[in-house]
């Protein structure tokens, strides 16, 4: 029976003050806990049986409802098969029009059995498909791309070099890990500023 609750965190570049970092934690914890109560409602299921389903103790789970636990990978892996909802469903928090997660930022889950974190940076929509791409770019004259098909989003991570990515009007600058999300149904560019600049895109089409 799995009752840890202690190793969720809200990770935050070193430059981050410890108010920003709690305030972080404090909006991961409360936003599962709503996502949990709101799927528990919609299962259809009381508190008492959803803990008897997912195997853990049900003080553990009112206290993760309250906002005041911190579920471990195990715990919420076992929610979301009692639920029957992706693991995403429970941890990924809503996302504006355009998102920029930095290297060492988001939501990280680590497993109390393992030297082992996930950080969830984007879930896949119902109904949608996704095309993975690697990237080797150059700097010099910019890859614009016209407006895609509606509905379109574009994920890029970065893995080596600089480049301003995201929509024409407003592109954010990454580096090395860092990630960013935008629509791909309106002009969007990709420019290089370092030599050798590669990453993945994924393009998601509703």
């Amino acid at each position: 029976m799995m009752n840890t609750m202690d190793v969720v965190r809200q990770t935050e570049r070193p430059d981050s003050s410890s108010e920003h970092a709690a305030a972080g934690q404090r909006d991961l914890i409360g936003s599962i806990a709503a996502t949990i109560r709101r799927e528990r409602a919609r299962a259809g299921l009381s508190l008492t049986e959803l803990a008897r389903r997912a195997g853990v103790a049900k003080s553990t789970l009112s206290q993760l409802e309250s906002g005041a636990g911190n579920p471990s990978v195990e715990t919420l892996w076992a929610l979301g098969v009692a639920l029957g909802v992706p693991f995403s469903r429970l941890v990924d928090p809503p996302r504006r029009n355009v998102l920029v997660i930095r290297a060492g930022e988001g939501p990280v889950i680590h497993s109390e059995r393992a030297d082992y974190t996930v950080t969830l940076l984007a879930s896949c929509p119902p109904g949608a498909r996704r095309d993975i791409f690697r990237l080797l770019v150059q700097p010099g004259e910019p890859k614009v791309s016209d407006p895609h098909m509606p509905g379109t989003m574009e994920h890029v991570i970065l893995g080596t070099g600089r480049a301003l990515v995201g929509p024409v009007e407003a592109p954010a600058e990454l580096g090395p890990r860092d990630y960013v999300a935008y629509p791909g149904d309106v002009p969007h560019v990709f420019r290089a500023l370092a030599p050798d600049t590669s990453g993945v895109i994924v393009m998601e089409h509703v």
